[in-house]
This record gives structure tokens, sequence and C-alpha cells, in this order.
């Protein structure tokens, strides 16, 4: 990896995104015997939680948060755990434009940088993969009785990745990304 000429830590190029959870139902195709018909549970509760995840497609590592909802504070709260899982790189992390990512409050940690995504652009953004990944295997055509199910059904789902980080890379690790000259 590259050094910032500043402090002389690698650098580590982070992609970073938010994913809503909830328990209203997102049926998906699966797959049955033929003559029998899938049964498949259905519910609309608006409850939600939010997944924040951090990814580096170039090792598979990972940073993750599930909190309550998004805004400027939670951002930084979380921008300060992607600082403390890797406090020996300098983070150049990519993100969409969302509005608690452009606060002027936004506590932005001295060893990381921030680089907007082009707008309106989700297909550049690797961690789509990881939110893609999740739905299809952890929590496809499923109901869930309590938000905390939802909660813990999503953080199986993350250990399982930040656990495979050989998964995570080759999810993630887009060919446009390894031309990049931090890698």
């Amino acid at each position: 990896m590259a050094t910032t000429a500043s402090d002389h830590r690698p650098l580590r190029l982070l992609f970073q995104d938010e994913a809503r959870f909830g328990r209203i139902h997102d049926g998906r195709r699966c797959w049955a015997p033929l003559p029998l018909r899938p049964i498949v549970g259905q519910q609309v509760v608006r409850e939600f939680v939010y997944a924040f995840v951090a990814v580096s497609p170039h090792d598979g590592q990972m940073a993750s948060l599930v909190l309550p909802w998004v805004d400027t504070e939670l951002m930084g709260l979380f921008l300060a755990h992607v600082a403390a899982q890797f406090p020996d790189d300098h983070c150049v992390m990519l993100m969409d434009g969302a509005g608690w990512h452009t606060a002027n409050a936004l506590p932005i940690p001295a060893t990381m940088t921030l680089l907007p995504l082009p707008p309106y652009s989700p297909e550049l953004n690797p961690v789509e993969q990881v939110w893609k990944y999740t739905r299809t295997n952890d929590l496809r055509n499923q109901t869930f009785n309590s938000l905390d199910d939802v909660v813990t059904a999503v953080c199986a789902s993350l250990h399982t990745l930040h656990t495979h980080p050989d998964l995570v890379r080759s999810i993630t690790n887009y060919d446009w990304i390894q031309t990049l000259p931090l890698m």
C-alpha cells in the first residue's frame, strides 16, 4: 500500500454505505420441489435499524455498526469506530453524498480522508454487494417477531462477513478498484 507524505502511515482504501433493515417483508424467489409451493410469511411493520459498513476491497477487512437511525452524530461515531479499527492506517473513505456525510458538524478523525462518489452511482460502491449478500443469504423470506430479532439477524450476517475476509474481497474487489494507484 502507498503511504501518506505527512505521517508515513499506509493508506487504506475504504468504501462506506448505510442500509436500512426492518420488519417489512421483502419476498424473494425460492426453490421447492414439485408439486410443493413454498410458504413464505408476510408482514408490514414499520420498524427499522440501520447498518453502517466500511469495506476494504483489497484485503476484505471491514468495519460495521448497527445503529437505531442515521444522522451526523451517529456517522461521526461510526467514523471514530473505523479509525479505531484501523489505527495504523490513514483511511481514504469513499462514500455517497448523503446529508450526514457532508454536514459541517461531522467530526472526521485525523487519520481519515473522506471522498465523495459521483452522485446517483450506487453501482460504484462495493458495499452494495454486502447488502445484497446479507439480504439474499441471511434475511431472505423471513418475518421477524421484534426489531431485536432483526438486529440479531443483521449482526450475525455481518459477523459472518467479518470472519470471512476472502468472501468479502471476492464480492467487493471490482476490477476497476484494483487499478487505483493506492493499491
